[in-house]
């Protein structure tokens, strides 16, 4: 696993085609803007573990 530190504004590419974007909220939570081809599944970690139970 690769675990890096950004701050708001600043993005990490995945592969050609995967932007993912730290954006930061009014309540000041970490937010993450993802823009991916539509054929890219993005399934959120509790739903993605809830289906692999």
């Amino acid at each position: 696993m690769l675990v890096l530190g950004r701050k708001p504004g600043e993005y990490v590419v995945i592969g050609e085609n995967i932007k993912v974007k730290v954006v930061k909220s009014d309540k000041g939570d970490l937010r993450l803007a993802i823009d991916a081809p539509k054929d890219v599944e993005i399934t959120r970690g509790e739903v993605w573990e809830q289906q692999s139970k």
